[in-house]
């Protein structure tokens, strides 16, 4: 399964889709990774960072929603003061 997380102050919130699924065209798989993709693009408007998170590997920054992670942690601006 592959998870798309959004830290937030009032808890995480996570939309996780099966790339098999996917590429089988299922219903369900579909419309989680749209609106996954749609939660990017809103966060990443806002101001947000996105990483990708592969086992083994540094956290890569990404700026375009990458369907093939296995996590992508989505975490918002930070306001300084």
């Amino acid at each position: 399964m592959a998870t798309l997380y959004v830290l937030s102050s009032r808890g995480d919130r996570r939309v996780t889709w099966g790339r098999p699924e996917v590429e089988a065209g299922d219903e369900e798989a579909l419309a989680a990774i749209a609106e996954a993709e749609r939660i990017f693009t809103q966060e990443r408007a806002k101001g947000a960072s996105a990483f990708k998170l592969a086992p083994g590997q540094p956290a890569e920054r990404i700026d375009t929603f990458d369907r093939t992670a296995d996590e992508i942690v989505i975490i918002p601006r930070m306001a300084g003061g």
